[in-house]
């Protein structure tokens, strides 16, 4: 079975970013959003936290449901924390976001791409979503930008997201991936 969600990619187009990029300041910026991809994906909540900023806050403007985008717009470095260990303690981590766009600025890089994400059933079952097993993963799609936006030491001071088209939740019951078509990240990926 070929993958369905390689996590890989979540870097690859800021490497290959960084390997022709000269200004100090921009390569600072692209090497930390590649290891905040990489220890998101890696679920390395430690090192992940690492890249985040004291002063951060995130926007999510992803949904048309105002309550769903506030939930996932954490404040403070603490509201951020909260926010990925509950993606960690959720299994909700396995994502891939193949970016096909990049731009780097003095203090802001955005990214633009296709999101797919493996959400687990059990957690789709808590958001009121039926499937027919909860011990699997499901296909959520949605094509995504987000602006990062950085202090003046080179951490996240946001990742705020925008989204369009995409089946996101709709039907996602009938999209069950099999374990072998998720890429499961190892420590010699994030290396």
């Amino acid at each position: 079975m070929s993958l369905v969600i390689d996590p890989r990619k979540n870097w690859t187009t800021a490497e290959a970013a960084l390997a022709k990029e000269t200004d100090p300041r921009r390569r600072q910026l692209l090497t930390t959003l590649i290891k905040h991809s990489k220890t998101e994906s890696f679920a390395d909540f430690d090192g992940l936290m690492a890249t985040v900023s004291p002063a951060a806050h995130y926007h999510s403007f992803v949904s048309d449901d105002g309550a769903m985008n506030e939930a996932q717009s954490p404040k403070g470095k603490d509201g951020i924390a909260a926010y990925y260990g509950a993606i960690v303690e959720t299994n909700c981590h396995r994502l891939e976001f193949e970016v096909d766009r990049l731009c780097v600025g003095e203090n802001t890089i955005t990214t633009e791409g296709l999101l797919k994400m493996a959400y687990p059933g059990g957690v789709l079952g808590t958001m009121g979503i039926d499937v027919p097993d909860k011990e699997r993963f499901y296909l959520y799609r949605q094509r995504l930008m987000i602006v990062w936006d950085f202090d003046e030491e080179g951490l996240v001071l946001c990742e705020d997201s925008y989204g369009g088209p995409g089946e996101k939740f709709d039907g996602i019951a009938d999209r069950p991936l099999a374990p072998d078509e998720i890429y499961e990240i190892s420590a010699k990926d994030v290396a």
